[in-house]
């Protein structure tokens, strides 16, 4: 349903990896899986930081990735909000979906409008 796409930002390396997991998603995940991206450890000394915030945005930007956070495992910072957006976001594509979806109930022993003209369907001579 959805998948999440953590880098370091203290790694320039794993970031640079994103756009390897990236292709793959596009191989072999559904065209329609949520994917978030997240920049952790962003409780580090902003001396240890690899990747600017505005570099990660920019990426997601680049891959039409709706969501995007910086957090920190350590701190919690921000990673329920994380989750409760992409977990938001997915509840919206399956209303999206359901809303879209036609009904497909076969409707019995009710006669054919268009065909009769509003008469009733003639019973065939096996069943009486």
């Amino acid at each position: 349903m959805a998948i999440l796409l953590v880098y370091d930002v203290t790694d320039e390396a794993s970031f640079n990896n994103i756009r390897n997991w990236i292709r793959n998603i596009e191989q072999h995940a559904s065209d329609n899986v949520n994917k978030i991206l997240v920049g952790n450890k962003a409780d580090m000394d902003e001396s240890k930081r690899a990747v600017p915030t505005a570099k990660g945005q920019a990426l997601a930007d680049e891959y039409g990735i709706k969501f995007f956070f910086e957090t920190s495992a350590k701190t919690n910072m921000n990673v329920e909000d994380v989750f409760f957006s992409i977990a938001r976001d997915i509840k919206q594509r399956l209303a999206d979906t359901d809303s879209k979806a036609e009904p497909q109930a076969i409707k019995i022993n009710q006669p054919d409008q268009a065909a009769g003209g509003g008469q009733a369907a003639q019973k065939s001579a096996c069943c009486g």
